[in-house]
């Protein structure tokens, strides 16, 4: 599935963006979801991988494009329906997980700035960065790219970035993991380390309401719009956001 974004987006000329894939036929499937850390190195850590026989659907999914060791690669977090039925979410591996057909899926250029994978000796991982690109520019919406960093409230920080760049209605793409999870219309989530995909983001007026899947350590998934306020980062959040 790696070379296969990594195509797609460079044949319209573009090194690095956010696609938003539905109903795409995968097999094989091969996933992680959240887990405690084996070392106090980390504040979370991955589960074995998860590898479903069969051919699995995915319902939706979020794909952050960029650079890695200077070739292109993405994080992905997504919702999908196993052969046997069974519908889990997870981080897909993009090395490992093989589209089975052909599939059409939204998606957004970044330009002026890409992704690109760097250390990151908050959380000691490698993380997607936001990079200036100056040589990759052309006409299009305004927007912006951000990696929001652990401990700072999601929606709080995207307001801030919004009043910083003078945005007042945006619509706000993106994954990354929260330290649990408070909602308006859904039970809060408990698990200190999780995985988040964006479903419907948006900021009016310059007040953020974000819709979300997310999956806990135990692979439960919960959906529902976030309290605002309440739901701070836990490891890295990426967002890719444009003006409406």
């Amino acid at each position: 599935m790696n070379d296969a974004v990594a195509v797609a987006l460079e044949d319209t000329g573009f090194s690095s963006g956010y696609i938003r894939l539905r109903n795409a036929r995968v097999n094989p499937l091969r996933y992680v979801i959240p887990a405690p850390s084996p070392d106090g190195a980390h504040a979370a850590w991955y589960s074995d991988t998860y590898a479903p026989d069969g051919t699995a659907v995915i319902e939706d999914a979020g794909m952050v494009v960029g650079r890695r060791d200077g070739a292109s690669f993405f994080h992905c977090h997504g919702v999908w329906r196993t052969a046997d039925g069974q519908r889990r979410m997870g981080h897909l591996l993009p090395l490992e997980s093989q589209l089975a057909e052909p599939v059409e899926a939204e998606a957004w250029g970044i330009s002026g700035a890409r992704f690109d994978v760097q250390e990151d000796p908050e959380t000691n991982f490698r993380l997607f960065m936001p990079v200036s690109s100056p040589d990759d520019t052309r006409p299009g919406m305004r927007g912006f790219i951000c990696r929001v960093r652990p401990n700072e409230e999601i929606g709080e920080a995207i307001e801030a970035l919004c009043r910083q760049h003078g945005i007042e209605n945006a619509v706000v793409h993106g994954v990354g993991s929260v330290v649990g999870a408070v909602f308006e219309d859904a039970p809060e989530v408990p698990s200190f380390a999780t995985e988040v995909l964006i479903t419907q983001g948006e900021v009016r007026a310059g007040k953020c309401r974000l819709r979300i899947a997310i999956v806990d350590i135990d692979g439960v998934i919960t959906e529902g719009t976030l309290s605002p306020g309440a739901n701070p980062v836990c490891v890295t959040f990426e967002l890719a956001l444009h003006e409406t």
